[in-house]
């Protein structure tokens, strides 16, 4: 089966392009922003604990957050040796190679020094965000699979896919394997907790735990960066930062319970 050959490009407006990968972006953070609205409503947070002009300005530190974090992340991550020795390129986000685990630690720092800075209750604000966090990585994955980018392993499983751009191989479509685990799977787990009541900070920590798996899961299937390679054979950087996400939420997660604080939602 050939991968649909999508143009990458959603609208040409004369000099100006609008990329799909980029309308992946747009389509995650509104749908973060309204569901997490959503959540803070309902649990009367909503012009309360945060006002909107005060919610409005956190979502904005937290986009930067991602962005940031993303491209720091993959040139610390996936190519410092290429950057260290050019280092202007950095600033080559035209280029691509963006990394999901600095996308998720730069939003972290950034939420934190805004909620700290105007006396935001953190966890529980993060919680709220979390539990929508994967349906935008999921928007994310469809814009790699547009892009073909980010392909799968060779394999013979009836449903491969071959990338055209990059060989004649039938490979695993492992962008639509993460969108979905990752992605739809995560998010119906973490919204479906929304019915328990448990210590802020938890569906952070969960979100940690099942993300960690998840990738971990679908990286035995995803073509690892070709100048990282494997290693030890097998193991790829996503298991290894992935792996490094369930220590952290398992040990967060007892810890939340150990305290035994009263939940806040």
């Amino acid at each position: 089966m050939i991968a649909p050959q999508i143009d990458p490009v959603a609208l040409q407006l004369g000099p100006i392009a609008i990329h799909w990968y980029g309308m992946m972006y747009v389509f995650a953070f509104i749908s973060v922003w309204f569901l997490t609205r959503k959540q803070l409503r309902e649990k009367g947070l909503w012009q309360t604990t945060i006002s909107a002009e005060v919610y409005e300005n956190l979502f904005t530190w937290l986009i930067l957050g991602v962005i940031l974090g993303g491209r720091i992340g993959y040139v610390l991550f996936y190519n410092l040796p290429h950057f260290l020795a050019h280092p202007i390129e950095i600033f080559y986000v035209w280029q691509g190679g963006m990394s999901f685990h600095g996308g998720l630690i730069g939003p972290i720092i950034a939420g934190w020094f805004y909620c700290k800075k105007h006396q935001l209750p953190f966890f529980t604000l993060a919680d709220h965000f979390f539990i929508v966090a994967p349906l935008g990585l999921a928007f994310g994955r469809l814009g790699n699979f547009i892009n073909g980018e980010l392909w799968g392993r060779v394999t013979d499983v009836p449903w491969a896919m071959i990338f055209p751009h990059v060989d004649g191989f039938a490979r695993h479509p492992s962008q639509l394997y993460e969108l979905s685990l990752e992605g739809l799977v995560l998010f119906a787990l973490l919204w479906f907790t929304r019915r328990f009541v448990m210590p802020a900070g938890s569906r952070v920590a969960l979100f940690l735990i099942g993300y960690g798996i998840m990738r971990i899961f679908c990286e035995n299937f995803r073509e690892p960066d070709v100048q990282l390679g494997y290693f030890f054979g097998f193991i790829t950087m996503g298991m290894i930062l992935s792996s490094a996400m369930v220590i952290t939420g398992v040990a967060a997660l007892a810890w939340l319970f150990q305290r035994k604080e009263k939940p806040k939602g």
